[in-house]
């Protein structure tokens, strides 16, 4: 059988559990996005009985992935949906975590509606963990409770992403990127330490929205102190808009029963279609390396797989077609404790290119921001080798003159 499983936050956990626990299973394709919490099903003993199958590789599939033992399909967060719908992937099953039923008998997909709505919506056999703790929210996200043929309760905390303190490489970028980001706009970020940067950063511009695949506490923040109001925004004027969530508990209060917030799947959310209606759109993503000539690896390190396509090429794309919008990769300059540099001449062998040299703007790291838009390649080099960190700046005009012959400044 071919088996959806909920991600993020609302990784059904006792489903996953109780179904390795069986003895006689066998043949089992698990498909999933990243999913937080204990991962039996992708470890060696359970091969032959349950693959795993990633559409965005989290933490705890990496390893299998990369041993042979699990794998991993590229594509667009927005064109998973139709993955399900269109048969291409014929579900058998969904495993889901859903809230509480209301008076009307209705559950919701809580903090991850995402790929999750085509799943409920085409597999024939739901089953279900109802968590007292997961919060109701507002969008494309109810499932008729008569809908499961089989379900458990539980009231467990969901998982939780705990906030970091930033580092000056962080301040630096979040500084950068705050900078370029007008009153008015409208925001893509994800979760982590720059993200949050820029966003503590935006406490000064006036009437912000969010249209974003998620989001996470730094949000809120900005919600609060009235930052976010999404007053300008034509496309759902007045509402947040994304397909999952992922940070603390204070988070997933906000949402709870929230109708400020739309969840909506991840087809609607990344739909450049959409994305290019929304004015002064800012769409911050992130990077594992990028060459000189502004090809950008997010996926992976090398041949390893890392995380996944997502939705950076629907945002940088939708971004770059909005009107006053900025398309931006964000990366501290180094890896490895400053042992190595991220902007490099040539990709690591192995590397996906998630952001392709014609569809990169932005590229921003703690030693500026530069726009390769329209520029040529000997330019794009010079620029990137002038954000690029400084100990590996010589040996940067070097490489690149040896591939390209060029003399840069």
């Amino acid at each position: 059988m071919n088996v959806f499983v909920h991600g993020a936050a609302a990784t059904p956990t006792p489903l996953l559990e109780a179904m390795c626990r069986r003895s006689d299973l066998a043949g089992i394709r698990l498909y999933h996005m990243h999913t937080e919490g204990p991962a039996p099903f992708v470890e060696l003993g359970y091969r032959g009985r349950f693959t795993s199958i990633s559409l965005f590789t989290g933490q705890p599939a990496r390893k299998a992935v990369q041993d042979g033992y699990a794998d991993f399909i590229p594509v667009f967060l927005s064109d998973i949906p139709s993955l399900f719908r269109d048969g291409n992937i014929r579900l058998d099953a969904a495993l889901l975590q859903v809230s509480h039923p209301d008076r009307h008998g209705f559950c919701s997909l809580g903090t991850s509606v995402d790929a999750a709505r085509a799943a409920a919506d085409s597999a024939p056999l739901l089953i279900a963990e109802i968590n007292r703790q997961m919060p109701r929210t507002h969008g494309h996200s109810i499932v008729p409770m008569s809908s499961f043929a089989a379900c458990i309760e539980t009231d467990r905390p969901l998982y939780e992403h705990a906030a970091v303190a930033e580092t000056s490489v962080e301040a630096a970028i979040g500084e950068q990127i705050a900078q370029l980001i007008e009153h008015g706009s409208t925001l893509q970020t994800g979760i982590g330490a720059i993200p949050a940067a820029v966003l503590s950063r935006l406490t000064n511009k006036i009437d912000l929205g969010v249209h974003t695949e998620m989001f996470s506490d730094g949000v809120v923040d900005l919600v609060h102190a009235g930052v976010i109001t999404n007053r300008r925004k034509y496309i759902y004027p007045g509402q947040i808009v994304t397909s999952f969530v992922v940070g603390s508990r204070r988070l997933f209060d906000f949402v709870d029963d929230n109708p400020q917030v739309a969840f909506l799947p991840c087809d609607i959310t990344n739909n450049t279609n959409l994305l290019r209606k929304i004015d002064r759109l800012v769409a911050v993503n992130s990077a594992l390396q990028i060459d000189l000539t502004g090809q950008v690896c997010a996926d992976s390190l090398g041949h390893q797989i890392y995380s996944g396509i997502g939705g950076q090429m629907d945002f940088m794309r939708g971004a770059a077609i909005s009107q006053g919008g900025l398309p931006i990769i964000a990366l501290p300059s180094t890896a490895g404790g400053g042992k190595f540099s991220r902007i490099v001449a040539e990709l690591t062998p192995g590397s996906g290119v998630v952001t392709t040299r014609g569809h990169v703007h932005w590229i921003v790291t703690e030693y500026g921001a530069v726009n390769l838009h329209g520029l040529s390649l000997r330019q794009r080099g010079e620029q990137l080798i002038s954000i690029a960190h400084p100990d590996f700046r010589g040996e940067l005009r070097k490489q690149f003159s040896n591939i390209r012959h060029y003399s840069l400044g």
